[in-house]
């Protein structure tokens, strides 16, 4: 683990670009499932990779996730099996469906950040707003995703350099078909989940494949066992297949 820490810390910044370097980190299984279905918590990564994954939020300034996964989850984003300070909670929530009562709420060592989409009710922003959240108004309109590259360059203005984006599926997605993760570790359990990514849609879809094509690659990646977990990390760029 010591030697994915200091390739974290080892962090090269995107170039000519006002927005937060970005690392991509989740976990599945064999077949490539997130959970048995969706809106429902499946724990993947045994006990040593989720002391991995505490390691990198401690690593970042802020980490992002999807309202999907604030719905199913409740998580609090914080870091308890790894010593360091908890990142800044992100939510993509465009039409602000956030429960007042979410975890991510209760935090007091940080001013949960929420973006949504344009003309939501002023009710729910005031509503979060008294919750201590910080809701920034992205270009999307309510129900449809958010403008990832407008929401990294309000980061930035934010004093966020460092993003960690944790989930889930879409947002996964999303942010590899525009190009933004710069770096990813992946923990891959060893045993087939037959879930989410079999049932229904893939992980990653639509990534504008054509002939010929790039696609996103982890570049020269490096492989460690943790337990019984493999994690897979490095550098992002695009291959041709």
């Amino acid at each position: 683990m010591e030697t994915i820490k200091k390739w974290l810390e080892d962090a090269t910044f995107p170039q000519d670009q006002r927005r937060p370097l970005v690392t991509l980190s989740y976990a599945q299984s064999l077949d490539g499932s997130l959970a048995v279905e969706r809106g429902h918590r499946t724990l993947i990564s045994g006990e040593e990779s989720m002391r991995l994954t505490h390691l990198i939020r401690a690593q970042h300034d802020a980490i992002l996730v999807g309202i999907g996964t604030v719905l199913s989850d409740n998580p609090q984003l914080t870091v308890r099996l790894s010593p360091g300070k908890s990142p800044r909670a992100v939510v993509l929530d465009s039409r602000l469906r956030i429960p007042l009562e979410c975890n991510l709420l209760q935090r007091k060592d940080h001013r949960m950040i929420v973006f949504s989409g344009r003309g939501v009710e002023a009710g729910k922003q005031a509503a979060l707003e008294k919750k201590g959240a910080v809701v920034l108004e992205n270009e999307a309109t309510p129900g449809q995703p958010i403008n990832l590259k407008e929401a990294l360059g309000a980061l930035w203005e934010h004093g966020i350099r460092k993003l960690m984006v944790e989930g889930g599926a879409k947002v996964i997605a999303s942010f590899l078909n525009e190009r933004l993760v710069d770096r990813a570790v992946i923990t891959i359990a060893p045993f087939w989940l037959g879930g989410l990514a079999l049932i229904g849609q893939p992980l990653v879809q639509n990534l504008g494949i054509s002939s010929p094509a790039v696609l996103p690659s982890i570049r020269e990646p490096s492989v460690e066992i943790l337990g019984s977990d493999i994690i897979i990390y490095g550098q992002v760029g695009e291959v041709q297949p």
